[in-house]
């Protein structure tokens, strides 16, 4: 037993000499998932944006320009190249030529301020922004408060925008020097990726992402959502947001093709989804909403069924069963930036279809369970994490573990140690874990409301006036109240062209399938405040409804 024991412990340390070679022992990369696609099919369109086609072999040409004329520039390992974009074939290029030149890739949300943006580039140490000219006044605000320090590369990709810096895009790619060799990957812990939170308080954190998390989850998103070569993937989800959930990789990894979107147009949309052969696309629930409320004539079908992930908030019951009647399937996807996006997936069951549509509907709402490159997931006491039992009712916090939770806050020890300790990645969502092994999302830890020491979920009171015919959107959030220290406040925005419909008559029709005390108190009708990629920005809210109920006891 003994000699069987230390033959084993040889084998698993390398004691018997069998160590990692360049032939045995290659750093992963998701480079090396366009190197692969290229091979396989080099004249199979990869990209398609307005008129422009490019064909697997010149998308990777382009890309190989890109890394180049970086390196050439002296950009090399560790260095950080943002880009300031939508998402076009440029974006999409940057995925793969930065990382060709041994850089890191800081893809910024274009919704931000020049203070914001200013914040990154100068926290993140880019040494070069690649900028749309559509963002060229944002950009020249920038560069003001910057002092001029970072060079800017325009991307022309529209003729009617102005200009920012003082090279052009795809004058820097002809600049590339095909001699230039590009600097291989020496470990698959390099970071490839940065990204910065859209945090509500103060500034926010640079989410850094490694080689090795990118590869694994590009490929588990595509085992996961079913790409294959044939696929046509439509870019709705911004491609700054988590590099679009790995997907840029994902896609490329399994030869499919990319369709760019400059802004999300639901005509435009569903004119891709009916010419291009759409089958996959995935978004936030308001671009669920978007599509569903579409005028008639804008609505054109697919031949094929559209696979669509949605992410942020659960999509309601109702919305799952709206865009079910419009042709598309629907899968519920949850994660957060520190997870590359996508982490858990509500994957389906068979058995499910045998349900009515509003059963089928609320079970499909669910998070789910683990992407296959996370590994693990509990939901937990976050003080003695341990696990809560899967009754689907005990609430705990999500915690995740695995191949695809980023390597840390970009010098911030602090923040990434709170984050990472216990040794899971601790989301500050609230949930309860069903006997099946799903998880059900019911709050943010910050969101719980607690009236009279009972916690209610927004959630679920959004959930219930999402049921109401007249409401497109709603959103609920705490609010201070003398008796019950907090009452629930809904933020609701109505269909256009329904009747008018009063706080009154919604609060009661909540009633009917609510507990009193979780029914609104208050109900503020208008838009939502979003962030750019469709979550509701609820500090913004509470903002709101403090001046709101101000005003109206003063009345």
């Amino acid at each position: 037993m003994l000699n069987e024991a230390t033959a084993a412990l040889s084998l698993a340390t390398g004691a018997n000499g069998l160590v990692p070679t360049s032939a045995n022992y290659v750093p992963l990369n998701p480079v090396s998932l366009l190197e692969h696609a290229v091979r396989c099919y080099p004249d199979k369109i990869a990209v398609v944006h307005q008129g422009l086609r490019y064909t697997y072999r010149e998308f990777y040409q382009r890309c190989c320009a890109l890394g180049r004329a970086l390196h050439a520039r002296g950009i090399g390992r560790g260095d950080t190249v943002a880009i300031l974009a939508p998402n076009t074939p440029a974006m999409l290029e940057a995925h793969f030529g930065v990382l060709m030149a041994g850089a890191v890739l800081n893809a910024i949300n274009t919704r931000l301020d020049a203070s914001a943006v200013a914040y990154c580039l100068q926290h993140g140490k880019a040494r070069l922004l690649l900028a749309d000219t559509e963002f060229a006044a944002l950009v020249r605000d920038v560069v003001a408060l910057t002092g001029a320090a970072i060079p800017v590369v325009d991307i022309c990709d529209q003729p009617d925008f102005g200009r920012a810096g003082e090279e052009e895009y795809e004058a820097l790619l002809r600049s590339a020097d095909a001699a230039v060799a590009m600097e291989a990957p020496a470990s698959d812990w390099d970071s490839v990726s940065l990204l910065y939170t859209s945090g509500t308080t103060g500034n926010p954190k640079g989410v850094v992402y490694h080689a090795r998390g990118a590869y694994l989850n590009a490929l588990s998103n595509a085992l996961c959502s079913g790409l294959g070569r044939r696929s046509v993937y439509l870019w709705t989800l911004p491609m700054f947001h988590c590099n679009g959930w790995t997907y840029p990789w994902a896609v490329t990894a399994v030869g499919g093709t990319h369709v760019c979107l400059r802004k999300i147009d639901p005509a435009e949309i569903f004119r891709l989804i009916a010419e291009e052969g759409v089958t996959h696309m995935h978004g936030a629930p308001v671009v669920l909403s978007m599509l569903i409320h579409a005028p008639a004539e804008q609505k054109r079908h697919s031949s094929v069924p559209v696979q669509v992930g949605v992410g942020g908030a659960a999509p309601p019951s109702s919305v799952i069963a709206q865009m079910e009647a419009m042709g598309f399937q629907v899968t519920h996807l949850y994660g957060t930036t520190e997870t590359y996006g996508p982490s858990t997936i509500c994957a389906w069951q068979d058995p499910w279809a045998e349900l009515p549509l509003e059963a089928r509907a609320r079970l499909m709402a669910r998070q789910g369970v683990p992407m296959l490159a996370q590994g693990a997931l509990m939901v937990a006491d976050p003080h003695s994490m341990e696990p809560v039992p899967m009754d689907g009712k005990s609430m705990g916090e999500v915690m995740l573990r695995g191949h695809s939770v980023m390597k840390g806050y970009l010098d911030n020890p602090e923040a990434t140690a709170a984050a990472l300790s216990g040794g899971y990645y601790h989301t500050g969502d609230l949930a309860v874990w069903h006997a099946d092994g799903y998880i059900e999302v019911r709050d943010r830890s910050k969101d719980i409301i607690i009236s009279g020491g009972e916690n209610i979920s927004s959630l679920e009171v959004e959930e219930a006036l999402y049921r109401h015919p007249a409401v497109m959107e709603a959103a609920v959030i705490a609010v201070p109240d003398e008796k019950w220290g907090e009452v629930p406040c809904a933020f609701v925005t109505l269909k256009e062209g329904v009747a008018p419909l009063s706080e009154a008559a919604l609060i009661a029709y909540c009633r009917d399938s609510l507990a009193h005390f979780k029914c609104p108190r208050y109900v503020i009708f208008g838009g939502l405040a979003k962030t750019a990629t469709g979550k509701v920005q609820k500090y913004l809210l509470r903002q709101q409804a403090a001046a709101h109920l101000s005003q109206r006891r003063a009345a």
